[in-house]
């Protein structure tokens, strides 16, 4: 039965809210269908109330493909599918302060994350999305073209160094990939930015002053309002975003209160761009 579902845009480029589904009641075919078709319209998904074990969760995550283990999760966990995202008065780095597409420097990124916040602070502590079909759409015929042929550098070491100190790995284990700065987006076909904040560092073809400007350019360019929704979360609230044409920004603006939550990411494949969009 899909007919109580509801699915309700939160702005015209990015985002809706999903109602009359329980994530943690095994989804049928049809309830899938809805759901997939949505995320692939949106964006990103948001959903109120839900009251999820971590078998639930996961068995959610499951119903999408294959779940991701974050590279610098602890190993000796029940749960190393389940990241945990924490904020208290004792840190000094917030998971997702940054603009950024989960994990990009993995040479296989994550095809989407759920999220699930427990705690909340009394105001604060919202997402923002931004698309990036809308902020690669939105440049010039010829901005277009000169960046399909270029070639960015992902690197994880400033991500973990930030928010484990660099405990968990040694310099030669970062993760950084290189990927096609467009991609093209492996089930609609349609072309996205692929650059972020949190995790490019620059271009391979150009020198390193011509690829310091261009990020800059591009990183306030994804960073513009019109390519995004906000998401004021509540407890149990839950985030479904799609990692291969989004990108998300947690708004640390609530210390020291505490902000709790916990996230099943899907498995990717690996970016490649096509010129012309596939069937």
């Amino acid at each position: 039965m899909t007919e109580q579902i509801r699915v309700e845009p939160v702005s015209p480029v990015i985002g809706a809210e999903v109602h009359g589904v329980e994530l943690g009641v095994p989804m049928t075919a049809e309830v899938f269908e809805v759901l997939h078709s949505a995320l692939m319209t949106h964006l990103v998904l948001f959903f109120r109330d839900q009251q999820l074990s971590f078998e639930q969760h996961l068995q959610f995550g499951r119903r999408f493909g294959d779940l991701h283990v974050h590279p610098a999760a602890p190993k000796d966990v029940e749960h190393p599918e389940i990241f945990v995202v924490h904020a208290d008065d004792t840190v000094k780095f917030v998971a997702g302060e940054l603009w950024h597409s989960d994990v990009s420097c993995d040479a296989e990124p994550p095809m989407g994350s759920i999220l699930r916040v427990e705690q909340v602070p009394v105001t604060g502590g919202d997402t923002l999305f931004a698309s990036m079909y809308a902020a690669y759409e939105a440049l010039s015929d010829g901005m277009q073209r000169f960046l399909v042929e270029l070639t960015a550098v992902h690197e994880g070491r400033q991500y973990y160094v930030g928010r484990y100190g660099g405990s968990h790995l040694r310099d030669g284990d970062y993760p950084s990939a290189e990927h096609p700065v467009v991609r093209t987006h492996p089930v609609t076909g349609r072309h996205a930015l692929y650059v972020n904040e949190g995790f490019t560092t620059g271009f391979k073809e150009l020198k390193k002053s011509e690829s310091d400007a261009l990020l800059s350019f591009l990183l306030k360019h994804c960073a513009s309002p019109e390519f995004h929704c906000r998401f004021r979360w509540r407890s149990n609230s839950v985030a479904f975003w799609d990692n291969r044409c989004t990108q998300h920004h947690a708004i640390w603006d609530y210390y020291p209160e505490v902000r709790h939550g916990y996230r099943v990411t899907v498995q990717g494949d690996r970016p490649y761009y096509q010129s012309s969009p596939h069937p």
